[in-house]
């Protein structure tokens, strides 16, 4: 089990928590109310600080109902917080759509998954192993649309 630690920055919401046991990842509110105009973007602050514990990382995820119902979305989705950071978790939204989209203090914008990130040894090479299977350097849409 990972713990996480969130600092309180100015706001009396309620701590971020799962909506459900089963859930993967934390609900992340927003900490004023605000007007993401059609066809535009946002960075929404949190109002809360965070720290993650080392060889782990948190990434900012899209609310499916929020993108379903209104088409706004996490825009650099997945957004990557690394866990040697230590100020306020914001949330780049973009809406999508052809209309306003208008949010109160405390309305869920994205979701926090924490996750386990091992350690990599980058090695340089003169010619890439084989994969496992036959792909190659097939890419973009190479296994059928």
């Amino acid at each position: 089990m990972f713990e996480i630690f969130l600092g309180r920055l100015g706001t009396d919401l309620p701590l971020p928590a799962k909506g459900r046991a089963g859930d993967a990842a934390i609900d992340l509110p927003a900490s004023d109310g605000g007007v993401i105009p059609a066809r535009q973007r946002r960075l929404v602050s949190t109002g809360f600080g965070i720290a993650l514990p080392e060889n782990s990382c948190g990434l900012v995820l899209s609310r499916s109902g929020l993108a379903l119902e209104h088409g706004v979305v996490v825009l650099n989705a997945p957004g990557l917080i690394d866990s040697g950071y230590r100020g306020e978790i914001k949330v780049i939204l973009a809406n999508t759509a052809d209309t306003d989209f208008v949010f109160e203090s405390g309305q869920r914008i994205a979701q926090l998954l924490v996750l386990p990130v091992p350690e990599i040894a980058v090695s340089e090479v003169t010619e890439l192993p084989p994969a496992s299977d036959d792909r190659g350097t097939q890419g973009f849409g190479s296994s059928g649309y």
